[in-house]
């Protein structure tokens, strides 16, 4: 009897992981121009070995265009996710997501200032709202556990949150004086900050899968303090856990991975606040079930989502 919750959450994995594989291959297919699968699987399988190039208009949309756009869309959904879950348990409160901590507002306010002055560095295989909405990204984690530390050395969650939310409402009054002084700017920072894979990657999409595998790893190998925090941090201490270190590693690694992801897609809220709450009816609230599924749910979320942007 014990084996078969075991059984059917390999086979949730494997249906979340089939969605996900068709999810993908849709949004390939379907676009302005729609791409029949066995052309769009033939055009892949020769990528993949390396082999010349079939001749046609599909090769450079397929390779130049949608494959890299479904890479980031698929890489940012899982770490939104991932991200949102990992909040949620840690903070004990089902309205958090990744951009409680203000990050996202910080790298957000990194990439209008590049949009509004101008700024690019061609030494670097980015863009210039990548470079600097993942630069302030992390200025803006160092400067929220600074005062954090500095007001409460055991980081407790409603200081953390307290600071969160006074810090991006400052970065929200940064940006609103930026777009005044940039008004001729104004349609491409409003554009960004409503979240867009347009213009995605392979570089984009290389720099979120290595910041998926940091700090996904460290968050699902933190899968058991994150079920402690469940029963409170003074009981989570009791059993063993170390909650100052465990809560600074948690927060340290959503950060990071918001602040990438933002730095990509723009500020996209809804995916980490919703999709854990959809996975937790069926995996139930054991993170380290959890955390796996959710991050497969978000990247299927997310790229349904882009898909039917794209047919409105």
């Amino acid at each position: 009897m014990k084996a078969r919750p075991e059984r059917l959450s390999l086979l949730q994995y494997l249906l979340l992981t089939a969605a996900l594989l068709a999810a993908m291959c849709l949004c390939v297919c379907l676009g302005s121009v729609n791409i029949p699968l066995r052309e769009t699987l033939a055009v892949l399988g020769t990528a993949l070995r390396r082999g010349a190039a079939p001749e046609g208009v599909s090769v450079p949309i397929i390779l130049r265009v949608r494959v890299p756009r479904v890479l980031c869309v698929a890489l940012s959904g899982a770490g939104l996710s991932l991200a949102g879950a990992c909040m949620q348990g840690l903070l004990r409160n089902p309205l958090a997501d990744g951009s409680t901590l203000g990050v996202s507002s910080g790298a957000a306010l990194g990439a209008v200032i590049a949009i509004a002055f101008g700024l690019n560095f061609p030494s670097l295989p980015f863009a210039g709202t990548t470079v600097m909405a993942v630069l302030f990204a992390f200025g803006s984690l160092a400067l929220i556990l600074a005062l954090a530390y500095r007001l409460d050395y055991s980081l407790s969650t409603n200081t953390i949150i307290l600071i969160g939310v006074i810090y991006s409402m400052f970065v929200s009054s940064a940006m609103s004086v930026l777009v005044t002084f940039a008004s001729d700017k104004l349609k491409s920072i409003t554009f960004w900050t409503m979240g867009s894979f347009q213009g995605s990657t392979y570089g984009n999409a290389a720099l979120l899968a290595a910041a998926l595998a940091v700090c996904g790893t460290i968050l699902c190998l933190h899968a058991r303090e994150l079920n402690a925090f469940a029963i409170g941090e003074d009981n989570a201490r009791n059993i063993g856990v170390n909650v100052r270190r465990a809560k600074l590693t948690v927060l340290v690694a959503v950060s990071v991975l918001i602040g990438v992801c933002v730095s990509v897609g723009g500020t996209i809220g809804f995916v980490g606040l919703v999709t854990p709450h959809m996975v937790r009816m069926l995996s139930g609230p054991n993170h380290k079930r959890l955390l796996p599924a959710s991050m497969l749910s978000g990247a299927t979320f997310l790229l349904l989502a882009d898909l039917s942007l794209i047919h409105i």
